[in-house]
């Protein structure tokens, strides 16, 4: 091998060992990768906030459509003081209990995606029944994500 050759791959081994980077450049790609968490963020959460009211409208259609069949088989629906436990176990109040339904009519009871027990009103604003969540901040009125969502408005 040529001795020459040898000693400049020595050198080149040196010379990319020095090599790194200074702080100003490890500092623009700091500042880079900031803004694109900040970009991203800022287009995530909304999405998230979207999510969870779409989500809140796929649970109270699938309660509306179990206090459907509950009235199908009772003639009626639960009464306010049964509430919506009244599609897991068949209330006291009921006048027929051999009509309801074995296994109830729904598995599980959802909670809204803020961790919150669904509200049953009856009579409802514009019918027999109400089923309605607070939105985000859990308390009456609000707009976006902190609105209350009801079954007789969607």
């Amino acid at each position: 091998m040529d001795p020459r050759l040898r000693g400049d791959d020595e050198k080149e081994v040196g010379r990319s060992a020095e090599h790194g980077f200074t702080l100003v450049e490890l500092m623009v790609v700091i500042v880079i990768i900031g803004l694109l968490a900040t970009i991203v963020a800022i287009n995530v959460i909304p999405a998230t906030d979207t999510a969870r009211v779409e989500k809140a409208k796929a649970d109270i259609s699938t309660i509306e459509q179990a206090l459907e069949q509950y009235r199908l088989d009772n003639l009626t629906y639960p009464a306010a003081s049964d509430g919506l436990q009244a599609l897991l176990n068949p209330p006291a109040s009921l006048a027929q209990p051999q009509r309801y339904r074995r296994g109830g009519y729904i598995k599980k009871l959802p909670q809204d995606p803020w961790g919150r027990a669904y509200i049953y009103t009856v009579p409802g604003k514009k019918g027999a029944f109400d089923i309605s969540s607070l939105g985000a901040d859990g308390q009456p009125g609000g707009e976006n994500e902190n609105a209350d969502i009801y079954s007789s408005e969607m």
